[in-house]
């Protein structure tokens, strides 16, 4: 049996939410835009390279923010430190955690208030 490796992560948002997302996601955390497929072009959303995988944005009319279920998105050591202060800057808050030794990390949230763990490995 082949191994499973993870193509996507979605988080969910309010209609409307494309501006923010684009923001977010592409200006201030870098990740690069993808063109949706046509067939789901119409749905809203936005979706977003990350790494061999990807971060989709979906449109949720009755959407309600995840606090606590989240993806972690793994950082080059050099740019934690960076995102955390572009993070702060641009009014999100930051919490460092060290519960695991051999990873620096924090949590945020996205402006509707999804839970994302930003880390790097130490060493």
């Amino acid at each position: 049996m082949e191994s499973l490796e993870l193509d996507h992560v979605q988080v969910a948002a309010p209609p409307g939410c494309e501006p923010l997302a684009r923001a977010f996601y592409g200006s201030l955390l870098g990740l690069d835009e993808l063109v949706k497929p046509p067939g789901l072009a119409g749905r809203g959303g936005a979706w977003f390279a990350l790494g061999a995988a990807q971060l989709h944005v979906g449109v949720d009319a009755h959407f309600t923010p995840a606090p606590k279920a989240h993806p972690g998105l793994r950082v080059p050591a050099d740019r934690l430190d960076e995102l955390a202060c572009a993070l702060r800057a641009a009014g999100h808050r930051v919490e460092w955690d060290e519960a695991i030794p051999e990873v620096r990390r924090f949590f945020t949230t996205d402006p509707w208030g999804n839970r994302l763990e930003l880390l790097s490995p130490v060493g």
